[in-house]
């Protein structure tokens, strides 16, 4: 009949509309891989004799700014230049942005690639709540000085921007509000979320910013701050703290595309006593600079990016589960569809393989602590994870 549709024409319609989201989805959900970093080496600043927190570069990698203790009566911001990757000559306090009146608080830099200087001040705060500064560096002086506004204050007092970071192309703002109130010198609260450049002086938050930082904001369980935004937007590494326990963690979250959420974050570096901050990536993503307590000084670190080449992550890593993980010998690999023809190699953080083998438990007792990479094959998939070896 003229206009009839038989009813199998109509499931098979529905069943090829639900194959392609499916599809949609596993791509947008797995495609997503976290980055993966290599043993930390202490970063010498020639000069220094005091804490350095918050580190931050410059586009170009040269200098390296840095805030003295945060302890809010003498912090300030200071800066060295670049002799290798671990090593700088302190050079001394940055110019113009800093106050002179104790108490001080000038703190938490971060630039974008046409030298606009972001910070968060508490110079005259609660009488003015917008406590983000900006200056934009020039050749020679400087121009654009003066506080950051927008609606992404929350105007009362107790709250105020904790720390902040500007993306590379400086029309993209992670901020964090945090609230003060008698919580044992700590924020009692604190979240990140997104705010896009109107002009130089404001920023607007962006509509969905909770939804994009839904994964992120686990504020019953964190305290969550310190961000930081790779090039290409992809990546945003932060601390979070731990509410009960009181254990800081580098954590990262990724997304496929710049206008996607943030997915859930892996951990980079934890520790419940040297308290781990701060984290910030060199410009080309190969290696994550931060903070952490050395005896009774906070020092700078480094860690280099592990590339291990040629690898397809489209093997889905809830298929694989690795424990104990940190070990401190022996790990044991669950996956049920790991047979014959799979394929187990580990890696150091170099790339030199160490292992072949289609074992499921791995001794990695004769190694020394560090991190390593396994890479999983089956048949044309395969899959990297991280292992972190501590006897």
């Amino acid at each position: 009949m003229k206009g009839f549709v038989p009813l199998y024409t109509n499931t098979m319609s529905i069943k090829i509309k639900i194959i392609l989201l499916f599809i949609f989805f596993k791509t947008e959900f797995f495609c997503q891989t976290y980055p993966l970093f290599g043993n930390e080496t202490q970063v010498t600043i020639n000069g220094l004799t005091f804490d350095a927190m918050e580190p931050s570069l410059s586009i170009d990698g040269n200098v390296l700014f840095f805030n003295s203790l945060n302890d809010g009566i003498t912090t300030s911001l200071h800066y060295a230049s670049r002799v290798n990757d671990s090593v700088f000559n302190y050079i001394g306090l940055v110019p113009i942005v800093n106050q002179t009146v104790t108490p001080r608080l000038d703190a938490v830099s971060s630039l974008d690639s046409a030298n606009n200087f972001y910070w968060v001040s508490l110079r005259s705060y609660p009488t003015y709540l917008e406590n983000l500064h900006r200056i934009r560096f020039l050749n020679v002086g400087y121009t654009n000085f003066g506080r950051v506004y927008g609606d992404f204050y929350i105007n009362q007092p107790g709250y105020l921007i904790m720390d902040a970071t500007i993306n590379y192309n400086g029309n993209e703002l992670i901020y964090c509000n945090a609230y003060f109130n008698n919580c044992s010198g700590l924020p009692c609260e604190a979240s990140m979320g997104i705010a896009t450049k109107l002009n130089d002086s404001t920023f607007n938050k962006v509509a969905n910013t909770s939804s994009l930082m839904f994964n992120i904001n686990d504020t019953s369980n964190y305290l969550v701050y310190a961000p930081h935004i790779s090039k290409d937007g992809l990546e945003l590494y932060y601390t979070r703290l731990l509410k009960t326990g009181v254990q800081t963690e580098i954590v990262v979250s990724v997304r496929t595309t710049t206008t996607s959420s943030f997915s859930s974050p892996s951990v980079l570096v934890t520790s419940p006593s040297i308290t781990p901050e701060g984290p910030v990536l060199t410009t080309d993503k190969s290696k994550m600079y931060y903070h952490k307590k050395l005896g009774s000084l906070y020092r700078i670190f480094y860690q280099t990016r592990v590339i291990v080449s040629k690898l397809d992550e489209n093997l889905s890593s809830q298929e694989v589960n690795i424990f104990p993980n940190p070990t401190s010998n022996f790990i044991t690999i669950q996956n049920e569809n790991l047979d014959e023809n799979s394929k187990i190699e580990l890696y150091s953080t170099i790339g030199e393989l160490l292992i072949t083998t289609i074992n499921k438990k791995i001794d990695l007792s004769t190694f020394e602590n560090g991190v390593y990479i396994l890479k999983f094959k089956q048949d044309f998939r395969t899959l990297t994870k991280k292992v972190i070896l501590k006897k």
